[in-house]
């Protein structure tokens, strides 16, 4: 019993309260609120002792009652559909680099599948009071809708690419055309005509992707041929592209019906190098393949990825940096950032047999 009693009294004599330190300055508690939250003035002398006794007792004020009095949380809510992709984890990087500098603290969620589990979670943060928000991806039914534009009314936001045409909202956007049609181009000068696209589901990035694959075939006369990979931005699209390479054989000669593969990310790409390797052909012996993003590890496949940069911590960087300015009222309409891609000629594209 008697070691209980001492436990119990050292948690106790831990908790100090604003009111130990008003007793311990000999000031009101109103006086040490106000030196807390450095939103009234003070006299020097008074605060010198507020802050003597603050260190003295360490006393640490409630961060969420702080929040509240300055109505500010210094967090920034960033919403991505999946971290396990590279590409989305170097753009979080970019964000929380610079956010760093102004003191805000980052709060993540990750695997956000569809456009409703999208909702929940923007509007979880809304309820937590968060500075800002910052969307990777947004889904275009939410766009569409006009969900982001209620939402911008009640919280600073930034959107990170996704449906943009004719919106009236924060975005921060890849020049994925750019880089797509520098990808299709290249393969075209190699002499490819039999180029497949490969695509996850449900994604504004993609549809934008086979618009453009699909104008570069009709250009060249040569049919579509477009493998569909479900769900596109988590780990197992690897394991599924890897897969479908396997199903689409039975289907067209891959070195002969299909001379290169042209796709939405660098981990299908990695899927069609392991489903290609599967099936005994040579990258880019027998066939060649484009990826896009230039995440880290596509330098370090074998053979090494030919893929579009898409300057992903400059994108978070530019999400981040906007974000500030949103929330400081610097920006007097909505803004349009754009960050331009660069194809990176690599190992896995060769002349066409």
């Amino acid at each position: 019993m008697g070691v209980l009693s001492i436990v119990f009294l050292g948690v106790k004599n831990l908790a100090v309260t604003i009111e130990d330190v008003a007793r311990e300055a000999g000031v009101s508690i109103t006086t040490v609120s106000r030196v807390v939250n450095d939103n009234y003035p003070v006299k020097i002398e008074t605060r010198q002792r507020v802050e003597e006794a603050i260190k003295r007792l360490n006393y640490r004020p409630n961060p969420i009652a702080v929040s509240l009095v300055r109505k500010t949380t210094n967090i920034i809510g960033v919403i991505v559909p999946g971290i396990s992709n590279m590409y989305f984890s170097d753009v979080v990087s970019g964000i929380e680099k610079y956010l760093k500098e102004y003191d805000y603290d980052v709060f993540l969620v990750s695997e956000v599948k569809d456009a409703k589990s999208e909702k929940k979670y923007v509007n979880k943060f809304i309820d937590r009071f968060v500075d800002g928000l910052i969307v990777l991806d947004p889904k275009t039914e939410n766009i569409l809708s006009g969900f982001y534009s209620d939402v911008s009314k009640r919280i600073p936001l930034v959107l990170v690419n996704g449906y943009n045409e004719g919106i009236d909202l924060n975005f921060v956007i890849s020049i994925q055309e750019k880089g797509f049609c520098e990808a299709m181009e290249y393969l075209i000068n190699l002499g490819h005509k039999k180029i497949a696209f490969v695509r996850g589901e449900k994604s504004y990035s993609y549809d934008l992707k086979e618009n453009i694959y699909k104008e570069y075939m009709n250009k060249i006369k040569s049919p579509y041929i477009i493998i569909n990979t479900d769900d596109g931005n988590t780990i197992e699209v690897v394991k599924n592209t890897e897969n479908k390479i396997a199903e689409i054989n039975d289907r067209y000669r891959i070195g002969r019906d299909i001379t290169a593969f042209c796709a939405c990310n660098d981990l299908m790409a990695f899927g069609i190098l392991n489903g290609c390797s599967n099936l005994g052909l040579s990258v880019p012996k027998d066939v060649s393949v484009v990826g896009f993003d230039n995440i880290m590890i596509s330098e370090m496949s074998n053979p090494k990825l030919t893929t579009v940069d898409q300057n992903m911590k400059t994108l978070g960087k530019k999400a981040a940096e906007l974000i500030v300015k949103t929330i400081k009222n610097e920006n007097k309409k909505p803004q349009k950032v754009f960050v331009d891609t660069l194809l990176i000629k690599r190992e896995s594209c060769a002349l066409v047999k």
